[in-house]
């Protein structure tokens, strides 16, 4: 299998992530990805976006990267934001630990991430966004 790339943006918009799990369907197709994979890095992928939407932004305008590799049946997806950072990464990865209480949220989704993924790096910075990079072997 040759290497396979693939970057889209688009607006920061609860709307947005449905068609972000659907990008990410469609391009690792090729792959031939079981259903449990594909299940598995479309919820990984709707938690970062919905973090970088809810968290990244907090309601306002911003822009949301994501982008795809895929080389020798490995799955590198990246999620960008340009928001708010997160000020302790640490302690954002526990389960249950939210920036957002007025909105229910549970607090999981890094925990889901890491449950879905094969691995899960996070980087950011304050007032300069983050950037979620994840990655899973694909028995295809």
């Amino acid at each position: 299998m040759r290497e396979n790339n693939m970057k889209i943006e688009f607006d920061a918009l609860s709307e947005n992530e449905s068609f972000a799990r659907l990008a990410i369907a469609g391009f690792m197709a090729s792959s031939d990805p079981t259903l449990e994979e594909l299940e598995d890095v479309k919820t990984a992928v709707s938690e970062a976006v919905t973090n970088a939407i809810i968290h990244g932004y907090v309601g306002k305008e911003g822009k949301v990267i994501l982008s795809g590799n895929l080389k020798e049946h490995c799955l590198t997806v990246i999620i960008q934001d340009f928001g708010v950072g997160i000020t302790d990464v640490e302690q954002a990865r526990k389960p249950m630990f939210t920036t957002r209480e007025d909105l229910e949220r549970s607090g999981m989704g890094f925990t889901f991430m890491e449950a879905f993924m094969d691995e899960l790096h996070i980087e950011s910075k304050v007032n300069q966004g983050t950037t979620i990079t994840m990655s899973k072997r694909l028995r295809g």
